[in-house]
């Protein structure tokens, strides 16, 4: 096998999964870029045009999420329920924490290039993968799964409160920890002063009928548009069930490939059309809005986290200085969007 990236064991690999599938031996393999989590390849199969992508997921102990595992069982079930504009699962090998996929063609937008049928795209698949009536493989809670207000705002506490461990050795550390100090935490405790205010018991639970099959981390920042305009979706490691209030506000607060909020009434009418939601999900999704941005801005800083710089390092070995300096400005704008009057 001819490769371009990847040690040999991970050319073994491959060439398990593609038996696994029933599919020919690859010839070669190519190292995709884009991943921020894991390794992806680009596997081409003997006497085959379409290829075929492998995924090798990043594991550490200090990091209990399994991606694999949310991801295939995502995959599977979106399958057994004909829908065609995400990945096919092929093989997986638990163990080497692997999966190998159909390969999905098409171009990432560009920020400012959501129009209203890519949105109405998003609705439609997230509208599809809950009307799964006789589907029956099951699916585990999404990462961060949140069913309550205070888990929400416990959620973000936990992610904040990470922050005041920053790795020393980061490039500009020091301006993240000024940031940290002086933006965001006064910023999350307005916004959690004024959420735990509000009428109501801030422990209720969101009811089973009106939780959703959430992809999670759900963009267009994990999208591919085709030269004809159709949008398929891809990138499922955090997928499961979820509260949909929390799918709407990460779907406007993921800040690679924003989507306008002008489009926010839109989605919540999609969404409470098409799903069970309960009566409060879009006071919920409103009220919440704030509070995913500054989660948001938590998020970005990971690459000032130990853990976090490793898994980034596991998918892209390139350097980090450069990444340092692009996620502190993405932060910073992140925070700029919260409601100063929070």
């Amino acid at each position: 096998m001819t490769t371009s990236a990847g040690a040999p064991e991970v050319c073994a690999l491959a060439a398990r999964l593609a038996t696994a599938a029933k599919l020919p031996p690859p010839v070669s393999l190519t190292g995709l870029a884009g991943g921020k989590n894991n390794r992806v390849y680009r596997v081409t199969l003997e006497g085959r045009d379409a290829p075929v992508v492998l995924k090798c997921y990043f594991s550490d102990a200090r990091d209990v999420r399994d991606r694999r595992h949310a991801e295939w069982t995502f995959l599977e079930r979106a399958w057994a329920a004909g829908i065609r504009n995400v990945p096919e699962p092929l093989a997986t090998e638990p163990a080497a924490h692997a999966a190998l996929y159909s390969f999905v063609t098409g171009g990432k937008l560009a920020p400012g290039e959501v129009a209203d049928a890519h949105v109405a795209a998003a609705i439609r698949f997230v509208v599809a993968i809950n009307r799964t009536a006789g589907i029956s493989l099951p699916l585990p809670t999404a990462s961060e799964a949140c069913f309550s207000i205070a888990a929400h705002v416990d959620t973000v506490d936990r992610r904040v409160a990470r922050l005041a461990n920053l790795d020393g050795t980061a490039p500009r550390v020091d301006d993240a920890r000024r940031l940290v100090a002086d933006r965001l935490v006064p910023a999350w405790t307005r916004i959690r002063s004024r959420i735990l205010a509000l009428p109501g018991d801030a422990t209720e639970e969101l009811g089973q009928a009106n939780r959703c099959i959430s992809p999670s981390d759900f963009g267009f920042h994990n999208a591919l548009v085709s030269a004809t305009g159709d949008v398929s979706f891809i990138d499922f490691e955090y997928a499961g069930r979820d509260d949909p209030a929390k799918l709407v506000c990460d779907f406007f607060c993921q800040p690679e490939i924003p989507v306008p909020t002008g489009h926010l009434d839109g989605v919540l009418d999609g969404l409470s059309g098409g799903l069970p939601v309960d009566a409060h999900f879009r006071d919920r999704a409103m009220t919440l809005l704030d509070a995913y941005r500054i989660k948001w801005a938590c998020i970005i800083l990971n690459e000032f986290l130990p853990v976090d710089a490793a898994r980034r390092a596991f998918a892209d070995a390139g350097a980090r200085e450069a990444r340092c300096e692009i996620q502190l400005a993405k932060a910073a704008h992140t925070l700029s969007q919260v409601d100063e009057t929070a």
